[in-house]
């Protein structure tokens, strides 16, 4: 099955999804599953938007299968870079971070987009409910620094400075 939609019909689904905020949640879904309509049953578009509207209804345990199948189904581009994100943030809600952290390390070895910092941004969040704070701390503040108008070489060192070891200090002889 070819993943390709045409651009009309994703300009389409952008502009529903910029009224979501002001839709009542049923009126919002009839239009959106009317929209899916054009699409033939299991496309891994269908099957994404599906995921995604029931992750911005707040039902992550519905989500996860939805994005699995559409990953399975062949999702490409950035839909499925957007999969990786919001499943992944939809496993953490679930209680399951360390899913996620998995997840966004694998996406992050796929390649790098303008997606890249909110992989980092999810990514810090996984890690923090997985235990490990420092890493998450890290992963913020290099996903950050790029950005800051001054201190971005030193914001990257120190980044990677919470990751590297503390060196062993010498142990003190006692003195007699």
């Amino acid at each position: 099955m070819t993943t390709a939609i045409s651009e009309e019909w994703d300009q389409r689904s952008i502009a529903l999804w910029l009224e979501f905020p002001a839709l009542p949640e049923e009126e919002f879904r009839a239009r959106h599953e009317k929209l899916l309509g054009e699409l033939p049953e299991g496309h891994p578009v269908l099957l994404f938007e599906r995921g995604a509207f029931q992750d911005s209804t707040g039902h992550s345990d519905l989500a996860v299968p939805l994005y699995q199948q559409a990953l399975a189904a062949g999702l490409d581009g950035e839909r499925r870079r957007r999969v990786a994100i919001q499943m992944s943030s939809s496993l953490r809600n679930m209680g399951r971070p360390e899913e996620g952290v998995a997840l966004l390390r694998a996406e992050r070895e796929r390649g790098s987009d303008h997606l890249d910092d909110a992989i980092s941004a999810t990514l810090a969040l996984c890690l923090v409910d997985s235990g490990h704070e420092r890493e998450a701390v890290a992963e913020a503040v290099a996903a950050l620094a790029p950005h800051l108008p001054r201190y971005q070489r030193s914001m990257a060192n120190y980044a990677r400075l919470l990751l590297e070891p503390e060196p062993e200090q010498p142990v003190e002889e006692p003195v007699e």
